[in-house]
């Protein structure tokens, strides 16, 4: 592949610790970047704030508000792992929908074409900018965008289940599903509005856990262990 965008969750680069940030995690997925970038693959990343924040959860605040502290969300895991990728020899830019002051730049594909011309790692931060839609929608919004190959979405479960792993212990894993089939039966693979916008741009993805040892360069090179979702 020589384009793709990568979804990281907030809640797996948290560890075992649910909140904050794990170190060792970070690194070890920015080694594995690293490889795919030497390899010369260009890499876009958008990472949820899960991590930090869930405005969905929150019945005391106006959704415009709680979306809001979300997107902050994002541009503080992006600033953060953007300076890990760095410690491992990447260079990184960093753009987001609004202003961010010195922090970040603005978005638009032609910087983001020039960032990928340099072997730069680009972050997507700050989701689309617009309360009411998630990171889910961001991140197949960005790759449509800079017509990336497929999405690249690590989770902490490894791949898409006819029903919740963790509630059912009989849950069936596909090795490969429509995105019509996502959506028609509700599987919950990214949320609905970013599902449509996949079937209707074509974009395929790769459902696989973020854990599992040299996950994301295996699925980069079509060693798949988790579940494709085809177009």
């Amino acid at each position: 592949m020589k384009r793709v965008l990568l979804k990281l969750s907030g809640e797996a680069l948290a560890g075992e610790k649910k909140t904050g940030f794990d170190e060792a995690t970070v690194t070890r997925v920015a080694k594995q970047v690293k490889v795919l970038v030497d390899e010369g693959v260009q890499v876009g990343i958008v990472i949820g704030g899960g991590n930090f924040w869930r405005g969905r959860s929150s019945e005391n605040i106006d959704r415009t508000k709680a979306d809001q502290i979300g997107m902050l969300a994002t541009v503080m895991n992006c600033i953060y792992v953007s300076e890990i990728f760095r410690s491992q020899g990447m260079q990184t830019s960093i753009l987001t929908p609004f202003q961010c002051g010195a922090f970040t730049e603005l978005f638009s594909k032609d910087r983001a074409n020039k960032c990928f011309e340099r072997n730069m790692v680009v972050f997507f931060a700050g989701g689309t900018g617009h309360p009411y839609f998630s990171t889910d929608t961001a991140t197949v919004l960005r790759a449509i965008e800079i017509e990336a190959e497929t999405i690249l979405l690590a989770k902490a479960v490894d791949g898409v289940y006819d029903s919740d792993p963790k509630d059912n212990p009989e849950a069936k894993k596909y090795s490969e599903v429509s995105i019509g089939e996502v959506i028609d039966k509700k599987l919950g693979v990214v949320d609905l509005a970013a599902s449509i916008l996949c079937m209707e741009n074509k974009m395929p993805m790769i459902v696989f856990g973020l854990n599992e040892e040299n996950s994301i360069v295996n699925a980069a090179h079509g060693i798949i262990t988790g579940t494709k979702v085809t177009v």
